[in-house]
């Protein structure tokens, strides 16, 4: 199934590489030094009123209000998790809306990303799959998710997980034009290990991550250790099994010198945690430099699925550990609002009407 792209508004201001706001600015008759104090307002400070930013002339402001869009999308709704995480309910100017989430850490926050309204990839155990997909978010859609959670976290917004709704690599090259800009130093200025991509299997995307030095981190959401149950529970693991995936990965990491993938893997009781599993696993991830996250099902109504015990999880951890994989059990956030892994779905419209 392709995704259907959804195009780029005119001009959108959010979204423009320094060289497209070059342009803009010499368009408007106006020093191509401008564009700095552009990006600088936008991008670092999270000004989307044009009026509000200092240093450009009234000419490129009259310009910009004549052609151009700064416009963020609105916040429909927000939930709030007990133990601090926060979803917002984004709608994009189509209407379509997509929910983006905020998990506090120590001294930090972590935004959740999401790039494609929907999924295609049709993971068994993802409620976001579901829903199916709708279309690809652009790079200026994903960046007004990050400038939406800017507003809501007081500055301490510093890391990027594109773990959100939908395939990353299955909308590479807005995927790309948004973590090109939220770590330019001239753009958002995210550090590249700060920022980490989460693909399903997208061997061809993972080349391409490869081949460009795109500058930022790789997560491989694994989740199982034969082709027979991956392919059940991640179709795409048919077209992409997981010999060839894995030497992808490990093309990628040789490439890319002291890079480290991440290697998720969803626990799924009675399906992928028993101790052939974990063996399983120590043999797949031999050599490799990767981290391994562990991440017990999130459950959710309807699913055929079952979250598996803590003594399971914990055993299947120790065997990894004692094969000398630095490996460790992920503490899902926001599980009371679904805003854990593999539950975003935009449940909170469908909470807020059945409130009407």
């Amino acid at each position: 199934m392709s995704a259907k792209q959804s195009p780029e508004p005119p001009l959108s201001l959010i979204g423009m590489s320094h060289a497209e706001m070059v342009d803009l600015c010499l368009r408007a008759g106006v020093k191509a030094v401008h564009a700095d104090h552009l990006r600088a307002a936008i991008y670092r400070h999270g000004i989307t009123d044009i009026d509000r930013i200092g240093d450009i002339p009234q000419r490129l402001k009259t310009y910009i209000r004549s052609h151009a869009d700064m416009t963020l999308p609105a916040c429909s709704a927000s939930q709030g998790s007990r133990d601090g995480t926060r979803k917002l309910l984004l709608a994009m100017s189509d209407g379509k809306e997509v929910e983006t989430v905020l998990i506090p850490g120590k001294g930090r926050i972590t935004q959740c990303i999401s790039t494609q309204v929907g999924c295609a990839v049709g993971c068994t155990f993802c409620l976001t799959a579901t829903a199916g997909l709708t279309r690809n978010l652009t790079a200026s859609e994903m960046l007004a998710e990050v400038m939406a959670g800017r507003q809501q976290t007081d500055g301490q917004l510093r890391n990027l997980v594109l773990m959100g709704m939908g395939e990353p690599l299955h909308n590479y090259e807005q995927v790309a034009r948004f973590v090109r800009i939220v770590t330019d130093p001239r753009g958002m200025a995210f550090s590249p290990r700060r920022v980490t991509l989460s693909t399903s299997g997208m061997i061809p995307g993972i080349r391409r991550m490869t081949e460009e030095n795109l500058p930022c981190n790789l997560a491989l959401s694994l989740n199982a250790t034969t082709d027979e149950v991956r392919s059940k529970i991640i179709p795409l693991n048919r077209k992409y099994p997981i010999g060839e995936l894995m030497q992808c990965i490990r093309d990628y990491i040789g490439r890319r010198g002291d890079k480290r993938v991440l290697i998720e893997y969803v626990m799924l009781a009675g399906v992928n945690d028993s101790i052939a599993d974990a063996r399983r696993l120590v043999t797949l991830l031999d050599g490799l430099k990767c981290t391994v996250n562990l991440l017990p099902f999130n459950p959710y109504p309807g699913s055929a699925f079952r979250r598996p015990d803590d003594a399971t999880v914990e055993q299947f951890r120790d065997i990894l550990i004692r094969a000398s994989l630095v490996a460790v059990i992920r503490q899902s956030r926001g599980r009371d609002i679904s805003a854990a892994c593999g539950q975003l779905k935009t449940d909170v419209r469908q909470k807020r009407a059945a409130s009407l």
